[in-house]
């Protein structure tokens, strides 16, 4: 059984989703949805486990050997994505909002759940295959469920951001798509390590070239690099609550997986650093993106879009992580894969347990609510400290080894811009707290927090973001070793 566990992880959640039409009860298919999920975590954490002890692990789907065949390859960087996107699928999915923001009537909620497990499957068939057009494959698999988790948002406005989700995302396979099959017409394979093994004697050439150039733009729509980022706020902000909370936790994350495979392993940093001098256009845009997006969220008076836009920003440490093209800073932006993970997706349960007992997420709604719902509004603090960047939280981490990854390249104005921007955090953050324990609410307020089904599924991911603060081997230990081995591999 443990030899056929990358296969698993895909086919349990893939078979799933069509069950989940079969149990139509909707607390069996909760049950079910949940239990699925956390079987997938153990799968994921088992193949860290033998990856961090045995190396890569390959395997030859239907026993054809790779390149000929489809491969399965496992190394310390898409364990480390498995375990993001099962973990926080374990977490989202009991979260017990029982369906309160869906569109959907409760006899049908077995649709979401289907749902948001080809989504899981998706996800995970993107980090876990060795097979380019495997990774287009899952992409459109994950986009289609997140397309339609999106929209069955109660708001009618979900509608539309399903659709301006649906036509960026469309565009952004379209691109990638078009560069698999560039890369494939030079090199006559779509296996990721053969492709790197064969694509150097043609790296000069056009074709490969405008490969690059569709991947880089089509990946980067679906990371929501600024400035291709409009779909993201609104997608966020009207999605169903867990479905805000996963998508922010790992859709982007899986995004930037794939933008990192594809230079460090697949390209090459010296061809992509030294040749096309791609630092000189995503160092810029992620700057932008700290700044622009931070800027962005101080102005909202809606929770969710406040969070949405702080999102934006943080995918700009991510890329800019990945422009230094050194260990610190790329372990930088690979822990803050995780990091951000467990921020943002606790973040959006405590705006999700807001609107349960609110019925709205306007901050102007929100006074007073410090006093009233204690424990709820405590993760939110907690949550916006790490988005901070304060010591003892995961933020710290991930802004530690950026600045050090910028220092290290004498990037000394990045390194301060990095410090700068942590301030702007400082500035929304504190507006959401000023307006919970320093403004009076009214008198119907809510005297009490969500049940704990609610709180503590939204506390497991808050609490997750000091313990891992503090203990650092499993998120900047692996983040670290999986940056070593991209710069080893891609010289």
């Amino acid at each position: 059984m443990m030899e056929q566990l990358p296969a698993l992880q895909i086919v349990l959640p893939l078979v799933a989703a069509p069950l989940c039409l079969l149990l139509r009860q909707a607390l069996w298919v909760k049950t079910f949805a949940v239990a699925v999920s956390w079987l997938c975590l153990a799968m994921a954490l088992s193949l860290l486990d033998r990856v961090l002890t045995q190396g890569a692990i390959s395997y030859a789907m239907g026993g054809w050997a790779p390149p000929l065949g489809i491969e399965y390859r496992i190394d310390v960087l898409n364990a480390y994505i498995l375990v993001i996107v099962s973990g926080i699928a374990s977490v989202v999915l009991p979260f017990g909002i029982e369906g309160a923001d869906l569109r959907l009537p409760r006899e049908r909620h077995y649709l979401f759940y289907a749902a948001f497990l080809l989504g899981v499957t998706g996800l995970l068939g993107i980090a876990i295959t060795g097979d380019a057009f495997n990774i287009f494959v899952f992409l459109e698999i994950s986009s289609l469920a997140s397309y339609t988790l999106i929209s069955l948002g109660r708001d009618r406005r979900a509608l539309t951001a399903a659709l301006s989700y649906l036509i960026m995302g469309t565009v952004g396979g379209t691109f990638i798509l078009i560069g698999i099959g560039l890369l494939y017409q030079m090199t006559g394979t779509l296996n990721l390590q053969d492709l790197a093994q064969r694509l150097p004697p043609v790296l000069a050439t056009r074709t490969v070239w405008m490969a690059f150039a569709f991947l880089v733009i089509g990946t980067s729509i679906k990371l929501a690099v600024f400035p291709l980022h409009q779909w993201l706020p609104n997608a966020y902000s009207f999605a169903p609550a867990a479905v805000s909370a996963f998508l922010s936790a790992t859709a982007t994350k899986v995004a930037y997986y794939v933008l990192v495979r594809l230079i460090f392993t697949v390209f090459g940093a010296a061809f992509v650093f030294d040749v096309m001098q791609l630092q000189l256009l995503l160092v810029p845009l992620s700057l932008a993106a700290m700044f622009v997006g931070s800027i962005a969220a101080i102005f909202q008076t809606h929770l969710k879009r406040l969070l949405a836009y702080s999102s934006v920003a943080q995918i700009g440490y991510m890329t800019l992580g990945l422009s230094m093209a050194n260990e610190s800073g790329l372990t930088g932006g690979l822990v803050h894969l995780f990091n951000h993970a467990l921020m943002k997706g606790g973040l959006f349960l405590v705006a999700a347990c807001v609107v349960f007992r609110v019925g709205s997420a306007y901050l102007s709604d929100l006074r007073g609510l410090g006093r009233r719902m204690p424990l709820t509004m405590a993760a939110f603090v907690v949550g916006g400290l790490s988005l901070i960047g304060v010591p003892g939280t995961v933020g710290f981490v991930s802004k530690w080894y950026l600045v050090l990854g910028a220092l290290e390249r004498e990037w000394y104005l990045v390194a301060c811009l990095i410090l700068l921007s942590s301030l702007l955090a400082v500035v929304y953050v504190w507006r959401v707290v000023e307006v919970m324990y320093f403004q009076e609410g009214t008198h119907d307020s809510p005297r009490e927090d969500p049940p704990a089904s609610m709180w503590i599924p939204t506390w497991v991911l808050i609490g997750a973001t000091i313990f891992f603060g503090f203990n650092t081997s499993l998120t900047a230990g692996v983040a670290r070793g999986a940056a070593a081995m991209l710069l080893g591999g891609s010289q």
